[in-house]
């Protein structure tokens, strides 16, 4: 049997804006395994959002998936119904959003949303559901599971709601769980809990984890596996340590050496510069080349192809292919 939890092919998701479509995600492919965590990182506007809401199936009114293929557990997700996707969402995948109050419903109880999902997915009884929640409750680090149970989400801190919410998608058991920027409102030390939390989840339910982050600290921390999104385009993808130790896209060492280092004496910021461009902004070739400082004239009219220079790292560069002949 296969341990690969989620499979996407080729995916090609566009927004229709005045009346004309343009791609916001282009021919990415990837996979997620058991137990594996991956990684999704790049600027705001690359993509990583648009990307787990094709998965999803809760694109909005003016997008949609135009070719390719999403696969959980080997069963194609593209061309479901909303019913069935509903299904799916609730028995085998899970989301969780940076702002859990999005998600948790302000005028019902703890209790009711953590027990509502079990008996509506897994036919359990109230007693059963209650019993399965406070449990949860109770796994991710919640005293009090009791009388958390009986509390509103606005009783509650960002952290605690964000628990809340780990504990709701976990309880499900889901195949797949997709994490957007779960840790972004939290200070560093509930951060470094959820990060753990996680982990330890993972572990014992060998879920498969989509991670969504600007953070490379984040990073660092949880991912087994990095893809590197630039302007809806994948332009590398590896393990954690080779994109660490041996990042090779521009844009991966641009992203890399953005990030200040503490430990240097001179605490200086490099920012890559120019600016990130706009879904209706054409441009040929790599999308990157406007902002790279190696660009050459086949960069600007050639669209690079995702070449395996070690095992398992993958790379779209014009530069490095030539480096490597």
């Amino acid at each position: 049997m296969s341990d690969t939890v989620l499979e996407v092919k080729n995916l090609v998701t566009t927004f229709r804006i005045n009346k004309k479509e343009y791609p916001v995600i282009r021919d990415i492919s990837f996979e997620i395994h058991e137990n594996e965590t991956l990684c999704m990182v790049g600027e705001s506007g690359c993509g990583k959002s648009v990307t787990t809401l094709s998965i999803m199936g809760l694109l909005p009114e003016n997008g949609a998936v135009r070719s390719g293929s999403i696969k959980l557990c080997g069963e194609e997700l593209l061309g479901m119904s909303p019913r069935q996707l509903g299904q799916v969402r609730g028995k085998k995948m899970g989301m969780i959003f940076q702002e859990p109050m999005t998600s948790l419903n302000p005028l019902l109880t703890i209790g009711y949303q953590l027990t509502e999902g079990l008996r509506q997915h897994l036919g359990m009884s109230k007693a059963e559901a209650h019993a399965t929640a406070v449990s949860y409750l109770e796994k991710v680090g919640i005293a009090n599971a009791e009388e958390r149970m009986k509390q509103y989400p606005f009783q509650l801190s960002g952290g605690l709601r964000q628990r809340i919410m780990i504990a709701m998608m976990m309880s499900l058991q889901p195949r797949l769980l997709i994490a957007d920027e779960p840790t972004t409102a939290l200070d560093v030390t509930i951060q470094k809990q959820v990060l753990l939390l996680l982990n330890r989840l993972k572990q014992d339910m060998k879920t498969g984890i989509l991670f969504i982050t600007h953070d490379l600290g984040v990073v660092a921390q949880i991912a087994d596996r990095v893809i590197v999104l630039y302007s809806g385009s994948k332009v590398e993808e590896g393990a954690t340590r080779q994109i660490f130790e041996n990042p090779l896209h521009p844009y991966t060492n641009g992203l890399i050496a953005a990030v200040p280092n503490v430990d240097s004496d001179e605490f200086e910021i490099r920012p890559i510069p120019g600016t990130f461009p706009s879904i209706t902004e054409e441009i040929g070739g790599c999308r990157f080349h406007p902002r790279c400082p190696y660009a050459t004239e086949r960069c600007r009219q050639e669209v690079p192809q995702a070449l395996e220079y070690e095992p398992g790292h993958f790379v779209a560069c014009h530069k490095v292919e030539e480096e490597n002949k």
